[in-house]
């Protein structure tokens, strides 16, 4: 079932409901205590320099958003084309089952095809199982050998230094 919504990419005027949005994804995760983003941050990278993108599904009539993706191109040197990747996709709880995050993920790939990118992708947390038979079910696989590695904080400055 869907139903009727607009999707749009962010404009400034909606950096605080954006951040509001990924505080509660990272609520949902269980990874508050990781979230050090400021409206500030959020401006010079989807405005500034434009290093992401987003954009935002509305219900019909709503004033405020209900859910959001935000995502970037990537390259893929094995298929020599840009990748588009989604960082995060959300849709706030009360309004899920209702085709809203299949709307997202179906407006991105459109836009991947029209950019003509070699890969569409993003991540899952392993204890998503909802989230992984769902993206399934839109054809997507789920990567079993692939995981990702990460460097932040003081490990990547260190990491910056070693040949210093």
């Amino acid at each position: 079932m869907t139903t009727a919504y607009t999707i749009r990419s962010a404009r400034p005027e909606d950096i605080p409901d954006l951040r509001g949005l990924i505080i509660e994804l990272a609520e949902f995760e269980q990874l508050s205590h990781l979230v050090t983003c400021t409206d500030a941050d959020l401006q010079d990278a989807l405005f500034g320099y434009r290093s992401v993108s987003a954009i935002l599904l509305f219900p019909e009539g709503a004033v405020r958003p209900v859910g959001f993706a935000l995502y970037f191109h990537n390259f893929s040197t094995f298929v020599g084309r840009r990748g588009l990747y989604i960082e995060d996709l959300y849709v706030q709880e009360n309004h899920r089952s209702k085709g809203y995050g299949k709307a997202l993920l179906v407006h991105l790939a459109k836009l991947a095809v029209e950019r003509n990118c070699g890969r569409f992708e993003w991540v899952v947390l392993d204890w998503n199982l909802h989230a992984q038979r769902f993206y399934e079910s839109l054809g997507a696989t789920v990567l079993p050998n692939w995981r990702v590695t990460r460097v932040t904080g003081e490990a990547l400055t260190r990491m910056a230094n070693l040949l210093a």
